[in-house]
This record gives structure tokens, C-alpha cells and sequence, in this order.
């Protein structure tokens, strides 16, 4: 069984569409750091819900990256939406020369052990940076240290496209204004988006890994 730390049913859904092994909700607001990339913020929440409940978990975190703002909102994404609105984000980012965009999405998981090295990033609490960046994979265990910090697997997921002015009535959040291939995300349904989903895709390299483990 795999534990799935959030409060959004909707996304253990989309989880289910992915893993073999059955996947149980718990809801435990653990604290998100300040910090400038989704990759941290996914791991912290990791270790927190794994030491608060003592057994394997995922957890994931995700967000809207602008090429013209070098990245941002990123994991402040849903503060930028309350406090600007979604319009305004569009209007900022269309009067740049690029609308070029992607949606970042991370799953990380930790169950307290270290991991065989393989060709997904693992971060042991010495880095921060976002080690699955553009679906390259840049650091292995290989790298860690018995420094006391608790080992946690990322598997990143991204999907890209470009801002547009809102379309669409359904999804949530920067859906609207998001294009990929033609359509925004709001135009899609939520079969059709889950299927090209950054979520969708972190999850499938997460079913990938964890089903060819002895966990």
C-alpha cells in the first residue's frame, strides 16, 4: 500500500490511475518552507509527513513556471493567484517577448532508508536545488552521506506550453490560462488532462521505480 499525504482527493485519484498497489489518503498539513524550488519544498514535506506518521509516504507539490520570470511562481504559485488573480498573471506574462511556460510537478517519497543508486535524483537534505530540472536527472545516492538526514526519491514531471488570455470552464487554478497543444487546460476534461498531466508523469516514473522494488 502506498500512503499519499494531501488534502485533495483528487489527486489519490490520479494516483490510483497510476500505482498497482492500493493508495490511502492522510490528511497531514505538514509545513511548507520558503524556499525557491518545488523539489525542496516536496522533500521537506516528505520527511515531516514520514516522521510524523512512521511509514512510507508520498507526498508532492507543483506549480506554474513563466520562462520570461526566470521560473516564477513556482512553489509560489497559489500565493500569486490569491493575491494577483490569474488574469493578471496573464497579462504580465503576455507582455513579454516569450509566453513560453510549464507546469512542474514533483512526488517525492520516503519510507527512513537509503536508496540503490539509480538514474532519478535522490535529495538527502545537504542540497536544495531542484536536481530534476528539466527531466534531467543529475545527482544519484551515490552522493549521499551518513549525515543523519533522511534520504527522500524525487521524480519530477513537466508539461509545456505557453500563457493565453483565460479559456475554458473547467480545471482549477492557472488552468485557464495555460495552452498545451491548442487547448488550455480548462478546455479539457479530466480524463484528457490527467493524461499528459506533470502530475501524471512524476507519478507514472514514481509507479515506474516503485513497482521493480522490494520496498
Amino acid at each position: 500500500m502506498v500512503t499519499f499525504v494531501t488534502t485533495n482527493p483528487g489527486k489519490v485519484a490520479e494516483a490510483r490511475e497510476y500505482l498497482a498497489d492500493p493508495v490511502e489518503q492522510v490528511d497531514f498539513d505538514y509545513p511548507e518552507p520558503q524556499a525557491d524550488d518545488l523539489a525542496t519544498v516536496a522533500a521537506y514535506g516528505a520527511r515531516a509527513a514520514y516522521e510524523h506518521l512512521g511509514e512510507p509516504v508520498i507526498v508532492d507539490d507543483s506549480g506554474l513556471t513563466i520562462e520570461a520570470f526566470d521560473g516564477f511562481p513556482g512553489p509560489f504559485s497559489s500565493y500569486v493567484e490569491d493575491k494577483l488573480g490569474i488574469e493578471r498573471v496573464a497579462d504580465l506574462a503576455r507582455a513579454e517577448d516569450s509566453q513560453r511556460a510549464a507546469f512542474r510537478g514533483v512526488v517525492a517519497y520516503c519510507d527512513g532508508q537509503p536508496f540503490e543508486a539509480t538514474p532519478e535524483p535522490v535529495d538527502t537534505q545537504r542540497r536544495g536545488q531542484d536536481l530534476a530540472a528539466d527531466e534531467r536527472a543529475s545527482a544519484t545516492t551515490d552522493d549521499q552521506v551518513d549525515d543523519g538526514s533522511l534520504p527522500v526519491k524525487l521524480f519530477e514531471g513537466v508539461v509545456r506550453g505557453q500563457i493565453v488570455e483565460p479559456r475554458g470552464e473547467d480545471g482549477f487554478g492557472y488552468d485557464p490560462i495555460f495552452e498545451y497543444d491548442g487547448a488550455t487546460f480548462a478546455e479539457m476534461g479530466t480524463e484528457e488532462k490527467n493524461a499528459i498531466s506533470h502530475r501524471g508523469r512524476a507519478l507514472a516514473k514514481f509507479a515506474d521505480w516503485y513497482g521493480q522494488t522490494d520496498r
